[in-house]
């Protein structure tokens, strides 16, 4: 059909009156492992294949402030991302990457800064213009408190950092996006999309009430850190509801940009943001189908042209199992380019304008989520929320409500709890299962190159650096300019967070466990909680489990699960939260009497994480029963059974009562042998 001035309604058309597609996103893939020569030769392949913008995953150690060569740091190194530790890590990472023309993500939340001041003092010694660089550090430290874990200072010190990054890129990196509203992390916690969008939203509220009272920024000015402010959210399997949330974005965030902020420039009021799709609903069981959910999940951020994202990275098929390799990574990026080259999606105006069907669901998700950033911002604005305990708790409630009706059959996830008989896999044939190791050789090479620049680097040089940047911290001063010093004189990831450690201390945020249940109360539920009673009544006391995570991994939806598990089911739940040392889920066991010990690693290193943890058991000479949980390829089930680990569960086991009685016979047997 054709409107009265000769255009097609169907079409697109640019000022000349020329019908034309859009441009596609920007294509990515999350990656970065082993160390920074192999991610450097990983990233200019993948951008040889049409990849269109860097995202770069850090190893654990870089996410939580420690160098390779810290002891807590040893097992991570390169398991998760790329190990950086000092400035000639960046030079290497980026060797032949024209940096000034490429558009980098880079996520990373508590040494955000140190790693912003890092790629500006490479575009120093390069001899670039650092004003040309453009990309994201996620930086948004509110959802490692709740989702992530790899939080370091309190959120005091945390949003004074933000706040000073934003001030800092806007008058000398002005296309930086200093921060990256991430609700990504909080889906995959369990967030509905409600919470989804109100939690997102109310941090974003946090960032900018913070730098408005902080005077800096004012009038024009602040109207740009506005346009600044950027998203990275999740796209689920339900595809037509997450479609209908990014169009809710991008409502609420014009009222708020409008009617609270006053911001007058539309530009700046747009909501953007880029995406990776949803990994939570990845399973182990049967991974080949995951190519058809990612495929769908894409469609739910790029069908609305109103709500189309403006950035795209989709897992791989095997993220249950283990990091992606580069093969897998290229198929991802295929199924990008498929959808945006050889579909006619770019050639339409946003097709759902006008359905009353999409416009109510989108004003049911505003609705709830209003209400939702209401209540927080009546508690406080997000800090409270997040030191109250309440958004921790939120999703908890959610997650367990989740894993609850995947337990009863109420939600159906094909090949996991339905239609679970199927042909092996070809996916996983091959000499490596499908699955990607990490070089042992490759923490060497990172662990030599350390020691080789703690050896040649002027130690005067180094010290003032920090010793200015503590001051910077102590007075209140942006420690922008004196991290970027501390980067130019080689100073260390470990010394740089260890010296703002000693102005701001360290974080332990609620864990969010505490009165949470499941929704479960089947006659399974009934019989364990009678053998629970059982054992209470043999012993005085219930039976113990202490819910541990060594190492850095911060990931904790699965220890919380089970923690809500076992006190649903009538068990004493010790459960201290993320990060800590073997030593200290040994000396808690011992100390409160535990009958077992049950521990979640999804990082990659439970064989270094169970030597330490068995040969700490061993020292203290308690007999008490370990199981895993967590990633785990089964080809290192045998390694972990000859260490002593009793049973190892991994996401294939969804069956919550399955696990919980599989622990409570471990802890019988246990009992009877003692008789």
């Amino acid at each position: 059909m054709s409107e009265a001035n000769g255009k097609s309604k169907h079409l697109l058309y640019d000022n000349g009156g020329q019908a034309v597609r859009d441009q596609p996103w920007i294509f990515r893939t999350y990656a970065g492992h082993s160390n920074a020569r192999e991610s450097n030769k990983l990233y200019r392949s993948n951008l040889d294949k049409g990849q269109t913008g860097l995202s770069i995953a850090f190893d654990l150690p870089t996410q939580c402030g420690y160098s390779s060569d810290h002891a807590i740091a040893r097992p991570e190194i390169g398991k998760v991302g790329v190990p950086i530790n000092s400035l000639d890590d960046f030079h290497t990472l980026f060797e032949g990457i024209p940096i000034e023309k490429m558009n980098t993500s880079m996520t990373i939340n508590a040494t955000s800064m140190w790693l912003l001041a890092l790629y500006v003092a490479l575009a120093r010694e390069r001899g670039e213009n650092a004003a040309l660089l453009q990309g994201t550090t996620q930086n948004d430290i509110i959802k490692e408190y709740l989702a992530r874990g790899t939080y370091i200072f309190p959120p005091e010190a945390s949003l004074r950092m933000i706040a000073e990054m934003y001030e800092y890129s806007l008058g000398n990196i002005p296309k930086w996006n200093a921060s990256n509203i991430c609700s990504y992390h909080l889906q995959e916690a369990g967030a509905t999309p409600a919470q989804e969008l109100a939690f997102a939203l109310a941090n974003a509220i946090g960032i900018l009430d913070l730098i408005r009272q902080r005077g800096q920024i004012q009038g024009e000015d602040f109207e740009k850190v506005v346009g600044r402010i950027s998203f990275f959210v999740n796209a689920g399997i339900r595809f037509v509801e997450e479609m209908c949330k990014m169009r809710a974005f991008t409502e609420l965030w014009e009222e708020i940009t409008r009617d609270r902020y006053g911001v007058k420039n539309p530009r700046y009021r747009i909501f953007r943001y880029g995406v990776q799709v949803n990994s939570l609903g990845l399973t182990e069981s049967q991974p080949e189908n995951n190519a058809w959910r990612i495929l769908i999940e894409a469609l739910g951020v790029s069908l609305s042209r109103k709500a189309r994202c403006r950035a795209l990275q989709l897992p791989a098929w095997n993220e249950a199992l283990s990091l992606p390799r580069p093969w897998d990574q290229q198929w991802s990026l295929r199924l990008q380019q498929i959808l945006a080259y050889e579909t006619d999606l770019l050639e339409y105006p946003d097709i759902f304008d006008g359905s009353v069907v999409i416009e109510s669901k989108v004003g049911a998700l505003k609705e709830e989520a209003r209400k939702e950033i209401d209540r927080i911002l009546g508690m406080g604005g997000v800090r409270s929320a997040v030191e109250s305990g309440y958004m921790k708790s939120a999703l908890v409630r959610s997650m367990s409500e989740r894993v609850s009706r995947i337990n009863s059959g109420d939600q159906i996830v094909v090949g996991l709890n339905r239609w679970t008989e199927a042909l092996p896999s070809p996916l996983l044939g091959g000499d490596d299962g499908g699955v990607f190791k990490i070089d042992p050789a490759a923490a060497r090479e990172t662990l030599e190159a350390l020691q080789k620049l703690k050896t040649q680097r002027d130690g005067s040089k180094v010290e003032k650096a920090l010793q200015r940047l503590r001051e910077a911290a102590r007075s209140g001063q942006n420690m922008m300019e004196p991290s970027i010093e501390c980067a130019l004189a080689r100073v260390t990831t470990g010394e740089w967070a260890g010296a703002l450690r000693e102005v701001f201390g360290e974080y332990r945020p609620a864990t969010g466990i505490e009165g949470q249940k499941l929704m479960l109360e089947d006659q399974r539920v009934q019989d364990l909680r009678k053998r629970v009673d059982d054992y209470a009544a043999r012993n005085g006391r219930r039976p113990r489990i202490v819910v541990g995570k060594p190492g850095l991994d911060g990931h904790s939806n699965g220890a919380e699960v089970i923690a809500v598990s076992a006190r649903h089911t009538g068990f004493d739940v010790i459960y201290s939260g993320i990060r800590l040392t073997p030593e200290e889920i040994v000396q808690s066991a011992v100390e409160e009497n535990a009958d077992i010990i049950g521990v979640s690693i999804l990082s990659g290193s439970h064989l270094e994480l169970a030597d330490q943890l068995m040969e700490r058991l061993r020292r203290s000479g308690a007999e008490i029963p370990v199981v895993f949980g967590g990633i785990i390829p089964p080809p290192d089930f045998d390694a972990l059974r000859q260490r002593g680990v009793q049973a190892i569960f991994t996401p294939r086991d969804y069956s919550l009562m399955d696990i919980m009685e599989k622990i409570m016979t471990l802890i019988e047997e246990r009992q009877a042998a003692r008789r």
